[in-house]
């Protein structure tokens, strides 16, 4: 039996693969990849890699088996149809006789257009038959700490949320309720609605950053519109814009606010408050 975790050298699935290693012995980890040359460290700590491409479906041949449980990280090519790619998985998974498929999801209440190719995947997970785990992940905390220079730059945290609030929380958080599912008893057929234990809004975002950066930052709260013209002004792609623009109004709505307890409970301990992601972002 082995854990298999799909996209293993992307920023959620290092964290996993990370923490598997402290629970498992290494050669019962296959790490999936699409570049090795990514994943040598984890080579050369025993995890076994395979490399396979959710855009090639051969590619995954032989690579699950029987009695597996495996991870199924959701791709990050939005112009490429990402419940396709992800329908690759979920056959080989059927096809394999996996014992177990988790998908990293959405919110359930989450509305907005990205949204729609997580609803779609569930769906086909679900009528697959296949057991599996939903892990319908918040916000993460690094989707706005690791964005920091312009607001260090101008002073100000522009969002299209109001004053909408996000229950946010650590990649290596979110990646521990994985653990927790793919290495425990229990969790088949199950969906967790995976969120931070405090959800906070952007004034107090700001307020946080300009209190740890020594200087005054503001919170600017513009229209969806404005924001999307920001984001495009800034060299990304419109249609992305206008998704990432699509999740403020959302945010607005209270559609990211996740009350259910399910990621510390899984996790084991407290979610890690915005405020710690700040820290460590000022000082990298």
């Amino acid at each position: 039996m082995s854990i298999v975790v799909t996209g293993a050298t992307g920023h959620l699935g290092r964290h996993v693969v990370e923490q598997l290693l402290e629970k498992v012995p290494a050669e019962q980890i296959t790490a999936v990849v699409r570049t090795p040359e990514k994943a040598a460290d984890f080579a050369a700590k025993g995890v076994k890699i395979a490399v396979a491409d959710y855009n090639a479906p051969e590619t995954f041949d032989g690579i699950l088996a029987a009695g597996d449980k495996v991870l199924l990280i959701s791709g990050n090519e939005f112009d490429k149809g990402r419940p396709a790619q992800h329908q690759v998985v979920i056959d080989a998974a059927k096809a394999a006789g996996v014992a177990l498929l988790a998908y990293t999801s959405a919110p359930g209440t989450l509305t907005a257009a990205l949204a729609d190719d997580h609803r779609a995947t569930e769906k086909a997970l679900l009528a697959s038959g296949l057991p599996y785990s939903l892990l319908r992940n918040g916000w993460y905390n690094e989707n706005y700490t690791e964005n920091l220079a312009p607001v260090l730059e101008y002073s100000a945290v522009v969002q299209a949320a109001g004053d909408g609030r996000v229950s946010s929380a650590s990649r290596a958080d979110y990646a521990a309720a994985a653990v927790a599912v793919l290495t425990g008893e229990g969790h088949e057929n199950t969906t967790y609605e995976l969120g931070g234990d405090e959800a906070w809004s952007f004034a107090e975002y700001a307020a946080e950053v300009g209190k740890q950066a020594g200087k005054e930052i503001a919170y600017n709260a513009v229209s969806v519109e404005a924001y999307t013209g920001i984001l495009t002004g800034a060299g990304l792609p419109a249609p992305f814009a206008g998704i990432l623009a699509g999740v403020d109004a959302s945010i607005a709505k209270g559609e990211l606010v996740v009350s259910s307890g399910d990621l510390s409970r899984l996790a084991g301990r407290p979610t890690t408050p915005i405020a710690e992601s700040v820290s460590v972002a000022l000082k990298g």
